[in-house]
């Protein structure tokens, strides 16, 4: 179905040229796009803070360490292999078990440990990172689906995705990893992308490959309805490293792990606006009443509710 630029103008929806003039360059300073942009400096900052993040386990800065990243991990039968300034979840590589030198990765796929040193050694010349620069192969825990979750999705951990404005949480998904996706929950993967009622902390309608979805496309089950496990929590965190990039308008990607809680994953300074979809919901009503109503002494919780308050006047419905 087509629909007009008016329509959309009226429904709110947050356009890409208006999101990078009135948003991202208005409110990102470009100083501090390394917190974001790189994932180890990202770590450090939400440890320093107090917020939860996947355990390190090993990293590689330059290709003579290859040879001993997978040594390190000695006694570790599942992990995620990944670039530290990478982009869409390009070079993200997850091992569920191993078998001597052999490990199990996304998909059921056995490969030798000389194909994981490939990997890393392309990692590090820059084979995913953002601009081609030398990188950092990066080896942390590898997080467990949280088990109210597991019905929603074939393979692989969903994370929430939160838009946060000028510390405020305006707009949030659920992603859900698929076979396209290769068990990642990135949408330019082929992940399936699922709206989320701040005011309830459950699912709405979802979106596939841009298009509108009611059940998931693999498994048949239905997609709203669903209550997101520790979504308070989730938030607060999200708000909380928010906080700690100097940036104003983020996306906070966090995993509900199944022990843990909820976990930092990463943090986006140039969101994409599928989001919008998810939620059949423009962003542009929730950012400008954000900016009339927030201020700097709220607190975390406080801004929280006020997220939660203005997602309640500005619901879902408006850009269906």
């Amino acid at each position: 179905m087509r629909v007009s630029f008016a329509a959309l103008s009226r429904a709110g929806v947050l356009g890409i040229n208006r999101r990078n003039i009135e948003y991202v360059l208005r409110w990102n300073p470009r100083r501090f796009y390394p917190n974001v942009d790189d994932k180890l400096q990202t770590k450090r900052l939400c440890q320093t803070a107090g917020i939860p993040t996947p355990r390190l386990l090993a990293a590689a800065s330059h290709h003579f360490e290859v040879r001993n990243l997978l040594g390190a991990l000695e006694g570790c039968d599942s992990f995620v292999l990944k670039p530290a300034r990478g982009a869409m979840g390009n070079g993200i590589v997850v091992v569920y078990s191993r078998s001597g030198k052999r490990f199990r990765v996304s998909g059921g796929r056995e490969v030798p440990e000389a194909e994981l040193r490939y990997h890393a050694a392309g990692i590090i010349s820059g084979l995913y990172a953002l601009a081609g620069h030398q990188d950092v192969a990066v080896v942390e825990e590898r997080l467990e689906i949280h088990p109210e979750l597991r019905a929603l999705t074939h393979e692989g951990v969903p994370d929430l995705r939160v838009i946060v404005y000028r510390g405020v949480p305006v707009m949030a998904m659920l992603r859900l990893p698929t076979r396209r996706s290769r068990g990642r929950a990135n949408l330019h993967q082929g992940a399936i992308g699922v709206g989320i009622d701040l005011t309830r902390g459950r699912t709405v309608g979802g979106v596939y490959r841009n298009h509108l979805v009611d059940e998931n496309p693999e498994t048949g089950h239905v997609l709203a309805g669903h209550a997101v496990p520790e979504f308070a929590r989730a938030l607060a965190i999200a708000v909380a490293a928010t906080d700690q990039m100097g940036l104003q308008y983020v996306g906070a990607d966090v995993v509900v792990d199944a022990e843990r809680g909820p976990v930092i994953l990463e943090l986006n300074a140039r969101p994409g606006l599928v989001i919008q979809i998810a939620n059949r919901a423009g962003l542009l009503p929730r950012l400008r009443a954000v900016d009339g109503r927030v201020c700097p002494a709220l607190s975390v919780s406080q801004r929280i509710a006020l997220g939660v308050e203005i997602a309640g006047e500005h619901g879902a419905g408006a850009a269906a």
